[in-house]
Parts: C-alpha cells; structure tokens; sequence
C-alpha cells in the first residue's frame, strides 16, 4: 500500500504513520511546510507524484477561538482545501481518508441517543460549519473515499498549533498543585489517536468506502474524563465539576456529542472502551516519558503489554 500522508506533524498522523509502517506500508509523510493544502496546484502535483493507492488528509485549521476569529481561513482549509484534494484524488486514481468531526452536531444536553451517520448535521460553531462544508466536497468529487467523524482526540504527538492536548493539560495541573474546575455538562468519547489509527487501518484493508464514525465506546463529561485521568495515574487533585456557563466562550460546544459505532461493528472492527484507550495511553506516556517516540517497535512493545 502506498500512502501520502498529509498534515504528518500532527497527533493523529504521527500514529498513523508508526501504524502503517508496521503494516508494510509505504508512506510518504509530508508536514505544512512541505505542502501548503490551500494551493490546489500543489495539492495535485503532489499527489501526481506520488501516485498513492491512498491520500490520509489529517490537515485542519482547528483551533475553536481562532476559527470564530478568522472564518475565510477556517473555511479555505476545512472546507475548500477537502474539495480542491478530493478532486486531484479522482483525477489521479487515489482514494481518500479525510476527517470530519463531532462538532458537525449541535447536541444540546437533553440528547441521550449517539448519533448515526445518516443524522442530520446542525454546526453550532464556525469550526463545525467549515468541516460541515468539507464532508459536502468529499462525495461531490469523487467515490472513493472514507469519510471518518472522530471526537475528544489526544495522542502522543500532541495537538498540531495547540501545543498539548487535554491528557497533558490536566497532568500539568496537577503537577502544579493547581485546583482544577472541568466542566460536567458536557457529554463525548475521549479517543486516543494510537487507538484511532489502528481501526482507520483496518478500516482502508477493507475498502468499504463511505461515511463512518471512529471513536471510543462508552461516553462521559469532560470532567469524568479528568477524573479517570487522575484515578489511573494515581493522584490526589483538588478536581470539581462545573456548568459550561462558568466558562464564558465566544465558542458554542455541542452538550452532548457521543457518536455511534454501528456501521464500523458491521465490518467486524471494534473499538475499546474510552477508559481502556486511557489507560493505554498513559501506559506508553509513562514507557517513554521524557522523549517522544518516533520507532514502530515503540508502537508494538505497547500493544504487546
């Protein structure tokens, strides 16, 4: 399998990037500044090049306040960028995994049923509008693709232009000695990359093209995921539980925005529990603290525990 790997920088594609090396895959990786997504011409003499059986855009201008700020650029990425690729994609016979996300819905904290693909979307927010716009382009230009709305993502690599991602943040707090207030009124599946990228893998071996979620199972409150987060490191923190009102927010957040799994069990791939993705996690940020792992056997030294 040949794969571009586009966005290689980011949490998500550097999982994806030891997870097909184990597969035999032959992946060419490139980061922001090697490929601009925005400039179309470069987009297809990429792909041109390369000629990939595959095209992975994990690209994505995602930086909730920032969108709400700058929506032209959120939209030239989320949105434009996805159909200016999915049409060099078509063009040169590469199929395309792109990712959408569960700020698509507008859930608000009444709903109790996880969503399904076929669900109408309802953004709240400029972000979930712009990636709204980029599953439209997915199908218009071309018929081979997988098309994955994921959620709560956080992996080792971090979060390209965030600098961190919630495991991390509530970890510095707490080496702080910082009380931590996280908000209760917010329902979703915290999913780790590493356990992300294995399904998405999976997921291209079959060739089912289409729309799928791709998350954890289970669901819990922004806070019951810091609490786990704790309970598993073994820390006493000064944690309580809050309303989104205390947090003033120019950004509105779904209340409630746990996916449903359906059509991916259909295929026979099954994701684990959000818990046990945590506890994998700090499993291997506890293996290879104090250097970031970049080796593939990294990769299987953990599953293998």
């Amino acid at each position: 399998m040949k794969v571009l790997l586009l966005g290689a920088n980011g949490q998500l594609a550097s999982d994806l990037l030891s997870i097909l090396t184990c597969r035999n895959a032959k992946v060419t990786p490139l980061r922001h500044k090697e490929l601009e997504v925005c400039d179309s011409a470069q987009v297809d003499q990429a792909v041109a090049a390369f000629r990939p059986d595959y095209v992975i855009n994990t690209t994505a201008f995602h930086k909730l306040e920032e969108c709400e700020k700058n929506a032209e650029r959120s939209f030239a990425v989320n949105t434009l960028a996805v159909g200016e690729l999915s049409k060099a994609c078509e063009r040169h016979g590469a199929a395309l995994v792109h990712f959408s996300t569960d700020y698509v819905f507008g859930g608000d904290r009444a709903r109790t049923a996880p969503y399904a693909e076929i669900d109408k979307v309802a953004p709240l927010n400029v972000y979930g509008a712009s990636k709204a716009g980029g599953e439209l382009m997915v199908p218009f230009n071309t018929g081979n693709y997988f098309l994955l709305r994921v959620c709560g993502l956080y992996g080792t690599a971090g979060s390209s232009g965030k600098g961190s991602n919630f495991v991390e943040g509530m970890l510095k707090k707490a080496a702080a000695g910082d009380s931590i207030k996280v908000v209760e009124d917010q329902v979703l599946t915290p999913t780790a990359t590493l356990v992300l990228a294995e399904a998405v893998v999976k997921l291209m071996e079959t060739r089912a093209y289409g729309l799928y979620h791709v998350t954890c199972e289970g669901q819990c409150s922004w806070y019951e995921f810091a609490r786990a987060i704790f309970e598993l490191s073994a820390l006493k923190v000064d944690l309580s539980p809050v309303k989104t009102s205390e947090f003033p927010s120019p950004v509105q957040r779904p209340g409630y925005s746990v996916l449903s799994k359906q059509k991916l069990n259909e295929l026979g791939i099954a994701m684990p529990h959000w818990r046990e993705g945590l506890e994998r996690y700090l499993c291997f940020r506890k293996q290879f603290q104090g250097a970031r792992p970049t080796a593939t056997i990294a990769i299987r030294d953990v599953q293998e525990k």
